[in-house]
């Protein structure tokens, strides 16, 4: 299936883990249980759904509801186990169970004992919210009776601080559990989908972050302005719903973190900016609020990599998809709902090119860290340098270790026009950006990132091709 590219590697672990399951375990207990984490919308349900399909093994697949209460929730668990091809799904006929406790040793008396199966919970951290002693009951029976079964468990959620924290010390599934990472599709899954050259790649990995339900409705072939001029005509599009969607699930009454979300991603970086751009909330309220959004991984706090500390700290969204959404859906999805489309696509036709510009640096900077080989040798980690000013402000710094390097290996910069190569004067602003990079000397190698490509020589030169084949 196409929204399964990429996803060889996923389905191989979940292939291997069931195998163990198989083979029995140790000591008589070869249940497993892995907790999968990833964004709203990266597939985690779909990829879930594919595995138990391709394995042919029984499965009960159960979703919670964000709307449910414990009652709503067990009864709903009820049905899923009813309607489920486990052998012993009618353990659940007439069954009214009251606590968790009781929900999961009725599933464990449905489990097969011969053969494995897999059992799916999906969207968990509603299940938490819902009942503070889910994770104590689930950790309860899986040691007692779900462990000691030839059972697969797979835990799934959005949430990613919540999923993440399931298995932190103190908590009652420590180390029960294996940790799995579902990412969004990567900007060569992107290329592999439309079908397209690797440069319009990162175009497309720039707009729809490598979700799969948006990249569905991208036309094979299809350039950015080409999806985009189709997809800001229809109000029902996934670029559009996507976000709303996620966001109302991540924020149901955090309405601050919402308003500062905001104004991150109409540009403001800095904790002063972002502040002024919310309506002037209380510094506080402000840094409650984006301690909130870095939690959720939704925003990253980033500082300068060089040989000395820096408090100039930047906030980014972490998303890329969210990113785009924020700076040209957010406040004008009337607009396309009242079928203005056109005055959308317009704003993003004359921004393209410099917010492209921002949009791909930390897209560049990831797939550098992904080819070290292509890199001077000591490059272990990739990073960019600014000023309070901005002056000087430099895209691409490798360095030994961060966020204080001891020693810088490259200075970079990030050249990202349709028709523009990298040229003479381009490679004398970062010449002199890298005389005051504190950590470099004339004799730091000097690196340039170009979509047109290089026309002086000197730099270590890398373009979309290259930064493609890291992935």
């Amino acid at each position: 299936m196409a929204g399964f590219i990429g996803r060889k590697r996923e389905l191989g672990l979940l292939d291997a883990a069931l195998n163990r399951v198989l083979a029995g375990g140790r000591a008589g207990r070869p249940g497993r249980a892995i907790l999968m984490r990833g964004r709203r919308r990266v597939g985690k349900s779909r990829l879930a759904e594919e595995f138990v399909e391709r394995t042919g093994v029984p499965y009960l697949f159960f979703t919670a509801s964000a709307q449910s209460g414990l009652e709503a929730d067990l009864s709903l668990f009820t049905v899923a186990g009813r309607e489920s091809n486990l052998p012993g799904a009618s353990a659940f006929r007439d069954q009214a169970p009251r606590s968790w406790d009781g929900a999961l040793r009725l599933l464990a008396s449905a489990l097969p004992r011969d053969r494995p199966a897999v059992v799916v919970l999906d969207e968990m951290p509603y299940l938490i919210t819902n009942d503070s002693g889910f994770e104590g009951s689930l950790q309860k029976v899986f040691d007692r009776e779900l462990s000691r079964l030839p059972v697969l468990l797979l835990c799934i959620g959005s949430d990613l601080a919540m999923m993440e924290a399931l298995d932190s010390y103190g908590r009652p599934f420590h180390q029960r559990g294996t940790e799995m990472v579902i990412p969004p599709l990567s900007p060569a899954d992107v290329r592999a989908m439309i079908g397209v050259a690797p440069a319009d790649a990162f175009d497309a990995y720039v707009v729809t972050g490598g979700l799969p339900l948006i990249l569905d409705e991208w036309p094979a072939g299809a350039s950015a302005t080409e999806y985009l001029s189709a997809a800001v005509a229809d109000p029902t599009s996934a670029l559009l719903v996507s976000a709303e969607r996620a966001l109302a699930a991540e924020f149901p009454v955090a309405a601050q973190a919402r308003l500062v979300l905001g104004a991150i991603g109409s540009g403001e970086r800095t904790f002063t900016m972002i502040g002024r751009a919310a309506g002037g909330l209380p510094q506080a309220s402000l840094g409650r609020a984006l301690q909130l959004l870095v939690t959720k991984r939704l925003v990253d706090a980033v500082v300068p990599l060089s040989t000395k500390p820096s408090r100039e700290t930047r906030y980014v969204i972490s998303d890329p998809y969210l990113r785009f959404w924020l700076t040209f859906l957010d406040r004008h999805v009337d607009e396309i709902e009242r079928g203005r489309g056109d005055l959308v696509l317009g704003r993003i036709s004359s921004s393209w090119t410099a917010w492209r510009g921002r949009a791909v640096e930390p897209v560049v900077r990831e797939s550098l860290r992904r080819i070290p080989d292509r890199l001077p040798a000591g490059t272990n980690a990739i990073g960019g340098f600014w000023t309070r000013t901005n002056d000087p402000e430099i895209d691409i710094v490798g360095a030994d270790r961060e966020p204080i390097a001891r020693r810088i290996s490259v200075v970079g910069s990030i050249k990202w026009l349709d028709a523009a190569a990298f040229d003479a004067h381009d490679l004398a602003r970062l010449v002199q950006h890298r005389s005051r990079l504190p950590g470099a000397d004339d004799s730091t190698p000097l690196l340039a990132v170009s979509r047109a490509g290089t026309v002086v020589d000197g730099v270590l030169s890398l373009g979309p091709e290259d930064l493609i084949a890291a992935w």
